[in-house]
C-alpha cells in the first residue's frame, strides 16, 4: 500500500494529545446537558449500570472500529472508505458521516450558543431572584422573541472556525490539551459544592443505588442510545481523528482511555447535578429544561450560588467547544482532501455553509417556529434525522464493514501495530463487531423510529 501521499499529513503529537482531542469530541453537551436529564427520566442508578455496560461492551468496540478505518485509510470518512474498499459502495457511509456532521453542527452550535447567553445573564445578575416560572418565561422569550440566539450562534461558530483554521497540531491539539483539564477542574469544583449541600445524599442515592424495578426495555434502549451518542459514534469524527493518530499509538487502549474519560465526566456531571437538585427541591426528570430552567433556580438557593452558576455555564461552553471543533473538522477534512481546497479556504467555506443552516435552525425556535416538517421544527428535524437515523445507521454499517467486509488481517495489523503489540482481546472484539453490536444497534435504530414497540 502506497502511503507516500500521506507523509505530509498533520497528526497528533502524543498519546495525551490523542486522548484529549478524542475525549474532547466525545465529552460535550451529551454528557453534561443530555446525560443527567436522560438518567433522571429513566430511574437514575439502574439506568447508569446499563449505560456503563453498553459503553464497555459495545461503545469501545465500535469506537475502535472507527479508529481502524481512519488510521488505515489516512483520510476523511469518505476518502478512507474509498481507499479501503475501492469500487464498492461503502464510501456512501463516509458521505453520510460528513452530511451528519454538517447537520449536527447546525443544531449543536445553536444549543452551544445558549450556554454563552446563560453565562452572560449570570455575569450581569439577570437570573438572580427569579422563580421557576420566571426562568421558564425568560428562556422562552430568549428563544422566540430576540435576535440574541443568532448572535451567540455566530460567536460560537467563530470560535470553532478559529481553532480549526490553525490545523490539527496547532489548533485542535493545542486547544483541547488546554480546555480538557479546565473542564475537569470546573466540574470537580461543582461536585464539591453540590455534595456538601444539606440533603444532597438523596441525589447520590438516586444516582448510585439502583432500583432494578425501574428497568424496562425502554430504559435499556435509552441507555444504549445514550452510550452511542455520548461517544460520538457514527458521525465521522472518530474516523477523521483516527486518521491523525500516529502508527505507533495503541488504538485499542486509546479507545478504552477515551471511553473511560467520557464516562467518568458523565457520571461526575450527575454527581454535580443530582445532589443539588434533590437538596434544593428540583425534579430529576425535568427533561431538556433541567440545565437552562431548573438548575438556575437551584443555584439561586445556594450560598455563593452565582459563582457556581458562572462556573457551570463556563463548563458547558468549554464542553460544547471541544465537541464543535471535532465536528467541523470532519467537514473541513472532506473539503480539503476531496475538493483539493487549502485548509484556510475549506475552514471558511465549511463555517459559512454551517452558519447558513445554523441561522435557519436558530430561527426555527423563533420567527420560523410555525414552519414544520412532519410536525417538527427545523431544529427538531435535524436532531431527529441525525440522532435517530444517521448515527445509528453509520455505526451499524461501520461494524458490518469491519466485521464482514474489511480484511481481518488488516484489522489485526492496525490493532497490533503490524505485530509489535499484543492484542489478546482480538477474538472477543471480532465477535462483538460481527454479531453483538449489529443486533444491538439495529434494535436502537428500530426503537427510535417507533418500529420496535416495547
Amino acid at each position: 500500500m502506497d502511503n507516500s501521499s500521506d507523509n505530509s499529513r498533520d497528526s497528533f503529537s502524543s498519546r495525551f494529545a490523542v486522548i484529549a482531542a478524542v475525549a474532547g469530541s466525545a465529552i460535550g453537551l451529551g454528557n453534561i446537558w443530555r446525560f443527567p436529564y436522560v438518567a433522571g427520566e429513566n430511574g437514575g442508578g439502574a439506568f447508569l449500570i446499563i449505560y456503563l455496560l453498553f459503553v464497555f461492551a459495545i461503545g469501545i468496540p465500535v469506537m475502535t472500529s472507527e479508529f481502524v478505518i481512519g488510521r488505515a485509510g489516512q483520510k476523511n470518512p469518505y476518502g478512507s472508505f474509498r481507499k479501503l474498499a475501492p469500487g464498492q459502495p461503502w464510501y456512501l457511509i463516509g458521505i453520510m458521516g460528513v452530511a451528519a456532521a454538517f447537520m449536527i453542527l447546525a443544531f449543536y452550535t445553536t444549543v452551544s450558543g445558549w450556554t454563552l447567553e446563560y453565562f452572560y445573564q449570570t455575569l450581569t445578575g439577570n437570573l438572580a431572584g427569579k422563580n421557576d416560572s420566571e426562568l421558564t418565561l425568560m428562556f422562552d422569550e430568549f428563544l422566540q422573541g430576540s435576535y440574541r440566539p443568532v448572535i451567540w450562534f455566530l460567536v460560537f461558530m467563530g470560535f470553532t472556525g478559529f481553532i480549526i483554521l490553525s490545523g490539527v497540531k496547532n489548533g485542535i491539539e493545542r486547544y483541547t490539551k488546554m480546555l480538557m483539564p479546565i473542564l475537569f477542574v470546573l466540574l470537580i469544583a461543582l461536585c464539591i459544592r453540590s455534595v456538601t449541600l444539606e440533603g444532597s445524599m438523596a441525589g447520590l442515592n438516586f444516582l448510585f443505588y439502583p432500583d432494578f424495578s425501574k428497568i424496562t426495555p425502554k430504559v435499556i434502549l435509552e441507555a444504549l442510545g445514550q452510550a452511542f451518542f455520548s461517544l460520538s459514534i457514527g458521525m465521522g469524527t472518530l474516523i477523521t481523528y483516527g486518521s491523525y493518530i500516529n502508527k505507533s499509538e495503541n488504538l485499542g487502549s486509546s479507545a478504552m482511555a477515551v471511553s473511560i474519560a467520557d464516562t467518568m465526566i458523565a457520571v461526575i456531571a450527575g454527581v454535580a447535578i443530582f445532589p443539588a437538585v434533590f437538596a434544593l427541591g428540583g425534579s430529576p426528570a425535568s427533561g431538556t429544561g433541567l440545565v437552562f430552567i431548573v438548575l438556575p433556580g437551584i443555584f439561586q438557593k445556594m450560598p455563593l450560588g452565582q459563582v457556581f452558576q458562572l462556573i457551570f455555564f463556563s463548563l458547558l461552553s468549554v464542553a460544547a467547544l471541544t465537541s464543535t471543533i471535532s465536528v467541523l473538522e470532519v467537514i473541513v477534512a472532506y473539503l480539503a482532501e476531496e475538493l483539493k481546497m487549502t485548509r484556510r479556504k475549506a475552514t471558511i467555506a465549511a463555517t459559512l455553509m454551517v452558519s447558513v443552516l445554523g441561522i435557519v435552525t436558530v430561527l426555527s425556535m423563533g420567527s420560523l417556529r410555525n414552519f414544520t416538517i412532519a410536525g417538527k421544527n427545523i431544529f427538531g428535524m435535524l436532531e431527529f434525522l441525525t440522532s435517530n437515523i444517521m448515527l445509528p445507521l453509520g455505526g451499524l454499517f461501520i461494524v458490518i464493514f469491519i466485521g464482514w467486509s474489511f480484511s481481518p488481517q488488516r484489522t489485526k495489523d492496525e490493532l497490533t501495530n503490524d505485530g509489535k503489540l499484543k492484542a489478546g482481546y482480538l477474538p472477543v472484539y471480532m465477535f462483538i463487531v460481527r454479531f453483538v453490536a449489529p443486533v444491538a444497534i439495529a434494535m436502537v435504530f428500530l426503537y427510535s423510529l417507533g418500529i420496535l414497540k416495547l
